[in-house]
């Protein structure tokens, strides 16, 4: 009986340890807003790792944070903007986004619970931080 018993927990164990690397992988979905492809996560540790693996496929980034120890946000509404023109809009579903779009300098307004800030976004500056 000891044996059967060694035998379920061993397969078990074997299943389990099996599906752990299906569900620890990040589900960060891309999206699009405008002429822009972004996608944003990044506050578990595989979401983090996934990100920084898709880093190289963007060309600009935003990291929203809050206080002195630098909280991760989402919910953080941004909108960017070409001389003065909003040209796309969307709300982060994680602190870290990766934005992709047409090479330009862009205004970025970003929201946080009714509080805006604002900063300059270009191609290659993928670590753009705005802390509330």
């Amino acid at each position: 009986m000891k044996s059967g018993f060694k035998r379920v927990a061993l397969a078990a164990a074997t299943v389990a340890a099996l599906t752990l690397p299906i569900a620890a992988k990040a589900d960060l979905t891309t999206a699009t807003a405008g002429p822009f492809t972004y996608v944003c996560g990044g506050v578990a540790q595989d979401e983090q790792q996934q990100l920084r693996s898709e880093a190289s496929h963007y060309d600009m980034g935003l990291l929203f944070t809050k206080g002195s120890n630098g909280e991760y946000l989402a919910d953080v509404n941004v909108k960017l903007l070409r001389n003065g023109k909003q040209v796309a809009e969307f709300t982060s579903d994680g602190p870290r986004c990766l934005i992709k779009g047409p090479r330009a300098s862009y205004q970025v307004v970003a929201t946080y619970e009714g509080a805006s800030k604002r900063t300059t976004l270009s191609p290659g500056s993928r670590n753009v931080q705005l802390r509330w």
